[in-house]
């Protein structure tokens, strides 16, 4: 089950562009990544270490520190972890970015980046490997949709048998369906030190910070919101 596109409408602004821009700022860096990987691969690894995030090391206050959970946002260790992330981002980034505004929604999107990563060093607090991707935010902007628009409909990839066939199902089952997939591993990961090389923790960090989106909402957009709650 892959989501593809919202197919529901903006109501303020015409185009993301806050979202196209952060695509487009991993893009670069994902690239940047792979030329130090085809020419040099110590000054890969230490660009890695240097800007990921360590959750051992930001406790004992060694390497890049509180600032690496902003710029492990924007690494990624391939192809396909780019390729979901900012696929889920311009999804669910597009209505959210409306509901928002491009400068709040960037707010938004680096709040709930950290505290996923502040929730995923509680977790895992001895970890060395480096965390990287911009999935914590990306969950981040998940969850603020679902809590905006439960019922949207997404157009979503699914294969019955090797048929594809593209419905439009309704948010709450998509994201519902992510955040409950993320919580064996999370427990394995806490209770038994499982190791499975995806930062679950973060995961379900930015979907507790996505009820930061109240914060970031435009006025009247927020007051909508209200409004329909009440109804």
């Amino acid at each position: 089950m892959i989501p593809l596109s919202d197919t529901e409408p903006n109501r303020y602004i015409r185009q993301p562009y806050m979202v196209f821009a952060i695509i487009i700022l991993n893009i670069v860096v994902m690239s940047y990544e792979y030329s130090l990987l085809a020419t040099n691969e110590a000054a890969f690894l230490d660009f890695v270490y240097r800007y990921g995030m360590i959750p051992r090391a930001i406790l004992e206050q060694r390497g890049g520190g509180a600032l690496s959970a902003i710029t492990q946002m924007f690494l990624h260790g391939g192809m396909f972890h780019l390729l979901g992330n900012m696929l889920a981002l311009a999804v669910y980034g597009r209505r959210l970015e409306d509901a928002c505004g491009p400068w709040r929604f960037l707010l938004f999107y680096l709040t709930t980046g950290v505290l996923a990563e502040v929730i995923y060093i509680l977790a895992q607090a001895n970890q060395e490997i480096p965390g990287i991707g911009a999935s914590g935010a990306v969950f981040g902007v998940m969850g603020a949709y679902l809590i905006l628009y439960p019922t949207g409909r997404i157009r979503t990839l699914v294969v019955l048998g090797f048929v594809p066939i593209f419905p439009k199902i309704r948010a709450y089952w998509i994201i519902l369906y992510f955040f409950a997939v993320q919580i064996i591993p999370a427990l394995q990961t806490l209770l038994n030190e499982a190791d499975y090389q995806v930062a679950h923790w973060a995961h379900l960090g930015g979907f507790i910070a996505s009820l930061t989106v109240f914060f970031f909402l435009r006025p009247e957009a927020f007051h909508r919101y209200q409004n329909e709650m009440v109804l």
